[in-house]
């Protein structure tokens, strides 16, 4: 560690958000980031527990302390090696995370948390903009085909490890563009969806083959996918909402939060929805 002592030299600071009068003038992310040299500072708050805690908080694993550390060094790259290594969207968990290993961090207890989040929003966007991260085709394919239903963050997940791996893999998705919930759940003040399309092109890149449009089990039957494939992943989601049995369910303007939600990203994205068939917030 540069200074095994910084959590007691540095207070936690977080992101800004842009000036509002930039943000009411487009649908455009509004986290802006802090200057690197403040990144890596926050950095060194963390104290490379014995026993860390904020490892254990976080769901896919992430090595917490030791990407940290060598941020704090400035060595950006080093950072981002460690960081994908268990996370393949770091650009996508670094926005969107609630960030559960920060309410794990030990530092919490007695003191405002590591920015962890937003210091792997940091190494994600340096390393795309370095161009450290590019397609990486496999060596050699196994042989095995896989089909993968979905592609929301798990079943992209799902297509890229096993791509990655060298199995030859098909993602099959009902909606006319990639991302699930990523792309027609999350608005663009918090997921611009071009982040979406960078990562698909390199995935593309490197030889998964996208098929979207295809409703499986309507436009394509799931026994044909099962006599095709060594092996089939359903990654579908819950898209079925869950109604409430309350005083003034009937009135009008009452809709689920994803039939107004896909419809705000589409609208964002370009497309047009029947005038009778607006949802306005």
């Amino acid at each position: 560690m540069v200074d095994p002592r910084g959590f007691l030299k540095a207070e936690r600071i977080e992101n800004r958000y842009r000036p509002v009068g930039q943000r009411v003038q487009d649908y455009l992310e509004v986290e802006a980031q802090l200057p690197p040299d403040i990144r890596r500072f926050q950095a060194r708050r963390c104290m490379d527990c014995g026993v860390p805690f904020c490892h254990w908080g976080c769901p896919v694993g992430s090595l917490i302390p030791e990407w940290q550390d060598r941020l704090q060094q400035d060595d950006w790259r080093g950072a981002y090696e460690i960081l994908q290594k268990t996370n393949n969207f770091p650009e996508f968990t670094g926005r969107l995370c609630p960030a559960p290993c920060e309410h794990a961090c030990v530092l919490g207890i007695n003191d405002d948390p590591v920015t962890i989040r937003e210091n792997e929003f940091a190494v994600i966007e340096r390393a795309f903009a370095e161009g450290w991260i590019v397609p990486q085709p496999p060596a050699q394919r196994t042989g095995q085909r896989v089909a993968v239903i979905g592609s929301g963050p798990a079943g992209l997940a799902c297509a890229d490890s096993l791509n990655k791996m060298g199995h030859s893999v098909v993602l099959y998705e009902a909606a006319d563009r990639v991302g699930g919930y990523l792309r027609y759940g999350v608005p663009d003040f918090k997921l611009e969806k071009r982040f979406i399309d960078r990562r698909v092109d390199i995935m593309l890149a490197e030889g998964l083959v996208i098929e979207t449009g295809v409703r499986v089990g309507v436009d394509l039957p799931a026994d044909d996918l099962v006599r095709e494939f060594d092996a089939v992943c359903v990654a579908i989601g819950a898209r079925q909402p869950r109604d409430l049995n309350v005083p003034g369910r009937e009135l009008d303007g009452i809709h689920f939060a994803m039939e107004y939600l896909d419809q705000s990203n589409r609208l964002v994205a370009g497309d047009s929805i029947p005038a009778d068939q607006v949802i306005s917030a």
